[in-house]
């Protein structure tokens, strides 16, 4: 199927009957109207630390080979500005499950960390919560409570306590999801406590690719409930682990092409207060993330092939998103976001713009491009009103695509906000941004100095406008502050006592001297000693 573009989405169809009071009336009144029988199946499928550039459908350049994931696009509205609502993982997660942003819940860093370890910086990021509370409606919750079968399988990483995990949150069936970022190894034995052991060498990916098979085969066959399934890939998370013949097969590839995965480096900004340079890679190439990219390619193709083999495939709402850009300045840094400035951990394009796409043939044509800006947010509302379900009493930050999807209808939002208060461990700075049309402006919280960029005409934020633009920047920070107040932002802390006092927004009255989280003994106890194994470290 050709993929077509014009303005901000072509060639969308007229809505089906069935769904049209989905679109038409009020969420209140679809929820009342729509049969149960007419209820779409709803996947949500999550990959980690993959960046947009990553996918060849996005990249045609790409070193990988996606040919699955491409095809997806094909018959998907591909959005070429989708995001993530942070730059690491936990908090994206949130934004996923309950369509708010995660600062609102104080979800702002991956759940399990302490400060970057052996730094030393001149402040301290606030306490975050680092678990989804109970008081805050999943989508798992949300899609029982309508009628949906529900499964998790794969990465949760939103809580420590299994009190917090999937079976706790709405979930039927939880298979992997527990508090670790990342497996302990992609090979079982795995330790994980919610995924027994396979034989010995089994592939993880491959083996939750059956599990979710499995619960699809399980649920299909119930023809009374629509059911909803949120598989969320491990892959392409460290550690470094793939299938020895395709590491052969893309070290083969990358030699023929000239990668030099030792030299492919150029330079980022250092935010760290060390001596050295901040490398970044400037060329994809690396044959052990390579190797990880077709699994999850395969991985996925095989989960769309069974919804073929059931005959669901056209009933059934899938969203495929990432939860953060590709790791791109530590570590191995194992890709490279290009054109997009920076990757995870960053405000930059390279740590939030995310593959994002949805397809749902009975009711949504594909083949269609669309660059309206959309985020993870997004998720629960579009769900919910596909399902007639009742949105949850708080208020919900995402907004329904599916006007927009069926209808080509306008999106009702002009700008969209992160907010991010802390030094990542892959080298990016504590800050916030917001979008507003093709301009962005990123505030830091180090000095309060901002910069602006205009996304259209810079892609790769290289020119600096704020000097130039200084009512835009005025208005838009003008935004962001308001916003800071609505969703309860928080700032970095003096330091000790003695500490200097960090920067703030003029009308901000919070105090920065909460610091008896870094100073207590529990804190050194959990975060200094434990072993990372024991906390599921995202890095």
């Amino acid at each position: 199927m050709a993929e077509t573009t014009a303005g901000p989405i072509t060639g969308i169809m007229k809505t089906r009957a069935t769904f049209g009071l989905l679109l038409t009336g009020t969420l209140a009144a679809a929820a009342s109207a729509a049969p149960a029988t007419s209820r779409p199946n709803i996947i949500l499928i999550v990959a980690d630390d993959l960046g947009q550039r990553d996918l060849g459908c996005y990249n045609p350049g790409t070193f990988y080979e996606t040919p699955n994931l491409d095809r997806f696009a094909k018959q998907s509205v591909r959005f070429t500005n989708g995001y993530a609502a942070n730059p690491v993982c936990s908090p994206t997660r949130v934004s996923l499950q309950t369509g708010r942003y995660p600062t609102r819940t104080n979800n702002t860093y991956w759940f399990g960390a302490g400060p970057v370890a052996g730094r030393s910086f001149d402040f301290m990021p606030p306490k975050i919560t680092d678990y989804l509370p109970f008081d805050e409606e999943t989508l798992g919750e949300g899609l029982k409570k309508a009628g949906y079968q529900t499964a998790f399988v794969g990465k949760w990483h939103l809580g420590a306590d299994p009190k917090y995990w999937p079976e706790k949150r709405g979930f039927d069936v939880n298979i992997a999801g527990n508090r670790m970022g990342h497996p302990h190894s992609y090979f079982s034995p795995y330790k994980n406590p919610r995924l027994p052991d396979g034989p010995k060498g089994e592939y993880l990916p491959e083996r939750l690719t059956r599990e979710s098979i499995a619960l699809l085969d399980k649920m299909a066959a119930d023809k009374s409930k629509p059911f909803f399934l949120c598989h969320c890939f491990y892959l392409v998370h460290m550690p470094p682990q793939a299938l020895p013949e395709l590491i052969k097969k893309y070290t083969a590839k990358a030699k023929k092409l000239g990668v030099n995965n030792e030299k492919d480096f150029g330079e980022e900004e250092q935010n760290w207060p060390e001596a050295g340079k901040r490398r970044i890679r400037t060329r994809q190439g690396n044959p052990t993330y390579a190797a990880m990219m077709e699994a999850l390619d395969t991985s996925f193709g095989k989960l769309m092939a069974e919804l073929d083999r059931l005959g669901v495939a056209d009933n059934t709402l899938i969203l495929f998103i990432g939860d953060n850009g590709g790791l791109a300045t530590t570590g191995q840094a194992p890709t490279s976001n290009l054109p997009l400035r920076a990757g995870k951990g960053w405000l930059y394009e390279g740590g939030i713009r995310e593959p994002f796409m949805v397809r749902w043939p009975a009711a949504i044509k594909g083949g269609v491009t669309n660059d309206t800006p959309v985020m993870s947010i997004d998720a629960l509302p579009t769900f919910f009103a596909a399902a007639g379900a009742a949105l949850p009493a708080k208020k919900i930050d995402g907004l329904n695509l599916l006007p927009m999807l069926e209808n080509n209808a306008p999106l009702n939002r002009d700008a969209l906000f992160w907010h991010f208060p802390h030094y990542g461990d892959q080298g990016g700075f504590p800050g916030a941004a917001v979008r507003i049309g093709d301009w962005k402006l990123i505030e830091r919280f180090l000095d309060g100095r901002v910069q602006l960029f205009n996304l259209k005409a810079d892609l790769g934020e290289q020119h600096d406008l704020a000097s130039v633009e200084p009512e835009r920047v005025a208005a838009m920070k003008a935004r962001l502050h308001a916003w800071y107040k609505e969703v309860g932002a928080k700032f970095l802390q003096r330091k000790g006592p003695d500490g200097s006092e960090p920067w703030r927004p003029k009308d901000d009255n919070t105090r920065a001297t909460s610091t008896a989280y870094y100073t207590s003994p529990d804190w050194f106890k959990f975060y200094a000693y434990a072993p990372p194994e024991e906390l599921g470290w995202d890095d």
